[in-house]
């Protein structure tokens, strides 16, 4: 049986998505684990067709997350679905704040089930604001779990990243709203939505593929502009001095709506860094060592996606160390934010010194 993952924060584009694949393709069926009430112990499914809901049931769990809900209920859901035969498709219509990587790479994983795509719903108007906020999720009741610190940009854009096709609803802004979603994903096919998203469903989504293009710690990315959506994009070879970078994050950070990558500071020479910012938020952690500062049996062990990365940035004195940032917003200045990166970096006559100070010390 083939499988559609859908996701997507904003809730009606993506009701109208999965109707679209409900009517466009015959014996087709979706499935929504309604999460709402998961804070009081109270998970439901509800199966529907291009008709309307065929049954809501509460699932019984043995810990109520989003985590055991795909794993104790919806996988076993589409295996029973597929061996009985009476449907051609299964739309997983994913809760609001679920992210499809999780989803994708289970269900692809399942023999008798056939992962044909993972679409995203968007909402061109909400799209700015809701990459734009500093919201939490429990800013707006959206938490699902009781550690649940994400923020609303962070999903929103972890949505738009994976998948390879985007559903694009309404008419206000959605010009500014699709260059946002083709420089945020280029991989993916902005579509209008309709009955050509059944073409969709012949194809075959690669949940690997979908990972090696998303993980900043390797993926490449290029600079483009469209009006005023613009993407930068920074490389150098030359380490960042910890103490004025650590001074720049701020305005760094605030430049862009979304912004990743990795960075080679001074003060750690042999550990790639991950640069991972959404809206005013940044996480920036070990991405492992870089491939030049292992020993050659060790680089065997590294995955095939990463050692291709670093080949093609190789260079002979430094080997893969490098910057390489992007950032994506509305109005971005380029220049200004150039001469601000580069006046992280270290200097000639600070090659080879001693480092004062280390800011980054007891965060990474």
């Amino acid at each position: 049986m083939r499988v559609v993952v859908v996701t997507g924060l904003h809730r009606t584009p993506r009701g109208r998505a999965v109707d679209a694949l409900l009517a466009a393709v015959p014996r087709s069926v979706a499935v929504h684990h309604d999460l709402e009430g998961i804070s009081e112990g109270r998970v439901d499914r509800v199966t529907r067709d291009r008709w309307g809901p065929l049954d809501r049931a509460p699932v019984e769990l043995d810990h109520l997350c989003a985590s055991c809900t795909l794993r104790e209920d919806l996988v076993p859901l589409l295996l029973r679905l597929a061996a009985e035969g009476g449907h051609s498709l299964c739309v997983v219509d994913a809760w609001d704040v679920v992210e499809p990587r999780t989803i994708a790479e289970v269900v692809a994983a399942q023999r008798g089930l056939e992962l044909a795509a993972v679409l995203t719903a968007v909402d061109a108007e909400r799209l700015l604001p809701d990459l734009a906020t500093h919201d939490d999720l429990r800013d707006r009741d959206l938490d699902i779990a009781v550690e649940d610190d994400r923020t609303v940009a962070e999903v929103l854009a972890r949505q738009i990243e994976y998948p390879t096709a985007i559903a694009l609803y309404g008419t206000r802004h959605r010009d500014e709203a699709r260059s946002l979603l083709e420089q945020l994903n280029p991989a993916a096919a902005v579509v209008t939505p309709g009955p050509n998203l059944a073409d969709l469903t012949r194809g075959r989504f690669d949940p690997e593929a979908a990972f090696n293009r998303t993980n900043p710690a390797w993926a490449r990315y290029c600079p483009r502009t469209d009006g005023r959506v613009r993407t930068v994009t920074w490389s150098r070879r030359r380490p960042l001095h910890p103490e004025r970078t650590h001074e720049a994050l701020e305005r760094l950070v605030s430049a862009g709506l979304r912004s990743r990558g990795r960075i080679w500071l001074a003060s750690r020479p042999d550990t790639l860094l991950v640069w991972d910012a959404h809206s005013d938020a940044l996480v920036l952690e070990s991405g492992g060592p870089w491939l030049d500062a292992l020993p050659g049996a060790a680089v065997e062990m590294v995955s095939e996606a990463r050692r291709f990365a670093a080949r093609l940035d190789w260079d002979p004195v430094v080997g893969d160390r490098g910057q390489h940032l992007a950032f994506t917003g509305i109005d971005l200045d380029a220049e200004g934010l150039v001469a601000l990166l580069d006046s992280c970096l270290i200097t000639e006559e600070e090659a080879g010194r001693p480092l004062s100070d280390d800011p980054f010390a007891d965060a990474l």
